[in-house]
């Protein structure tokens, strides 16, 4: 395994790009470490594909180095990287056993024949297809094939990395919770340096330690899923993650605060001091849904709004209200039980009251 690092990267499909809008991923530093369990997250067209595949050596950057434990590999094959990389749609080869599909790389590598029926019969186990080792590939069903993908990329001891692009989209809805469980046990057993692409959430969470969300050929924010959630550091983290996503206003200065409409938001004084040094107007504040309190009185935190809808989700509820003249999403328990067009006081706890200049988040100077 390696720890991979991205140098100055970023990469164009046009043979003569003119600004940020030309390249599929604009410039960027950042460093996969040995070992770790990571996902790239983001929406279709963010940049995670051609991310992938310029680490593995299927698209040479257009600017910048992959560097593979501090060696320079750009120039380098997939082969001589020593990458495994499982695709969205399973790659097998159907004329062949199972058994022979998982022994082909080990075959190319020309590793023993009593180790290769050994580390065979390990990975069969570990990915539950032992009984399906002698049956032809074509005869398997879509999430066999893509277990056997899977595999063949996990055969092998001495690869740098796995890479996963979306690996589970041809999967059955009611097995995917289970195999995702799955990698990520065969992670903590073999200790290989994993990437894992995917626009899912739930998958990304469920499998890594820690996500890069990509948005715009960015890599926006690099953390654990309790940090991309508790602080989103760009607009877009908080609201492609959460469901329903963060709160996010437009807002402008004011005395104090901030303010939309006819409501003033009073901020921490940390934030209206480093607010007070920044010359930018484009002003957004945001906090999530779960961290909204609906409080029984009126008071001077508070701020009066009317019900506009309630979703029972059958744990809890998702209450929209209206603010001046904007909708926001409110987290309640399942004991909610306010009409529509009834008047609440939201409360805004200060320290999930987040404010965010050119989209990136604001933080306290430590």
């Amino acid at each position: 395994m390696a720890e991979i690092q991205l140098k100055s990267l970023a990469h164009s499909y046009s043979a003569n790009p003119s600004g940020p809008g030309d390249y599929a991923i604009r410039q960027l530093d950042h460093v996969w470490h040995k070992g770790g369990a990571y996902a790239l997250l983001g929406p279709s067209g963010c940049g995670k594909s051609t991310m992938l595949n310029i680490i593995s050596g299927l698209v040479q950057p257009s600017e910048g180095e992959v560097l593979f434990d501090g060696k320079r590999v750009n120039e380098l094959s997939p082969r001589d990287r020593n990458i495994a990389q499982v695709f969205q749609f399973p790659v097998v080869y159907d004329s062949m056993t199972v058994f022979e599909n998982l022994a082909f790389p080990l075959k190319n590598n020309k590793v023993p024949a009593a180790k290769i029926k050994t580390r065979v019969q390990e990975i069969a186990e570990v990915l539950e297809i032992e009984d399906k080792l002698h049956k032809k590939a074509k005869n398997l069903t879509a999430d066999e094939k893509q277990k056997v993908s899977m595999g063949r990329g996990l055969v092998r001891e001495d690869v740098s990395a796995i890479l996963f692009d979306e690996p589970l989209t041809v999967i059955d809805p009611q097995l995917k919770w289970k195999l995702r469980r799955k990698l990520k046990q065969i992670h903590e057993q073999f200790d290989i340096t994993m990437v894992y692409v995917t626009h899912d959430q739930l998958e990304a969470s469920t499998f890594a330690d820690r996500i890069a969300v990509m948005f715009d050929g960015q890599v926006v924010q690099f953390g654990t899923p309790t940090e991309l959630f508790e602080a989103p550091n760009h607009t877009f983290v908080g609201y492609f993650i959460g469901s329903p996503g963060m709160n996010i206003l437009e807002v402008e200065r004011c005395q104090g605060g901030v303010r939309f409409d006819s409501t003033e938001l009073r901020l921490e004084p940390w934030q209206s001091e480093i607010l007070g040094g920044m010359k930018s107007d484009n002003l957004k504040v945001g906090i999530r849904p779960e961290f909204i309190e609906i409080s029984p009185v009126m008071s001077d935190d508070t701020y009066a709004a009317e019900v506009r809808d309630v979703e029972d989700l059958g744990t809890y509820k998702i209450v929209t209200v209206k603010l001046g003249e904007q909708q926001m999403k409110v987290r309640q328990s399942e004991e909610f039980d306010a009409g529509i067009g009834s008047q609440v006081n939201l409360l805004f706890p200060g320290q999930w009251l987040m404010l965010y200049v050119d989209e990136f988040l604001v933080q306290e100077q430590q």
